[in-house]
């Protein structure tokens, strides 16, 4: 038979009580209601229960209690390390691949200026190519193609009148061209210096006024006006200035046709 006693109360409270339990539980430990305020703060002593008794030193508590925690904090320790490690091998696989892919590149580069190799005359001759038309282009920049712009003339002046003599001057790439000292002529590139024959006495206003529709036009003059007496014909000198709009431009359109 186990019995309980309940021992006084360490704060010096009423006596303790005497209570008996119940038959044919012998070794069983009667349960505490630790709820019930007839309990609260009283300790209970168990009589009938096997014996027991704690030999152990306080420092062997003391030292297990200490190697949990250093177990926890190796375990710790370990995840960390565990995750550095996944970390490294992960970053390592990435600079592999990384290392894979630019060698790949540095080959395909290196194909590539093998390959440029074999064309090297061919791209030496193209680049020479667009040098001389580059030149082409600058040079023929101050190209004037005479023979329409004679033509143009020609076919402004009235019917009978024929074109005897003709001096040309225009701007070269190089040289700027000279402008008159006159400032009631305009600025001009070239210079059309024609003779002009006729039978009829010639209306030099009527000329001057036709002529004016020639591409490129800016101004004219007539130097003057004389008569042949052993033909009857009546030579007229006329001075036609021209400015950029007479330039014929074929070597920039060329270009531009390539583009």
């Amino acid at each position: 038979m186990t019995e309980i006693i309940d021992a006084p109360p360490t704060d010096g409270g009423k006596p303790a009580r005497w209570g008996r339990a119940s038959r044919g539980t012998a070794g069983a430990v009667a349960q505490i209601d630790a709820g019930s305020s007839r309990r609260r703060g009283r300790q209970q002593i168990v009589i009938g229960a096997a014996p027991r008794a704690d030999l152990l030193p306080s420092e062997v508590h003391v030292h297990r209690r200490q190697r949990a925690t250093v177990r926890r904090a190796w375990a710790g320790v370990v995840v960390v390390a565990l995750a550095v490690g996944l970390g490294a091998a992960g970053a390592g696989m990435t600079k592999s691949a990384a290392d894979t892919q630019l060698a790949a590149a540095q080959n395909e580069t290196v194909s590539l200026l093998q390959q440029q190799r074999q064309f090297s005359d061919v791209r030496s001759t193209e680049s020479a190519t667009g040098l001389l038309e580059a030149a082409q282009q600058v040079g023929g920049s101050t190209e004037i193609d005479w023979s329409p712009v004679l033509g143009s003339v020609q076919s402004k002046l009235p019917a009978g009148v024929r074109i005897s003599g003709v001096t040309v001057d225009s701007a070269s790439a190089t040289t700027a061209y000279a402008q008159s000292v006159d400032p009631l002529q305009g600025q001009r590139v070239a210079t059309l210096t024609i003779d002009a024959k006729t039978t009829a006495l010639p209306s030099v206003p009527t000329w001057l006024d036709a002529v004016a529709t020639v591409t490129g036009f800016v101004d004219a003059t007539a130097n003057s006006v004389t008569r042949d007496d052993a033909s009857g014909e009546y030579t007229v000198n006329l001075t036609i200035h021209l400015d950029e709009k007479a330039f014929d431009g074929r070597f920039a359109a060329d270009s531009e046709k390539k583009d």
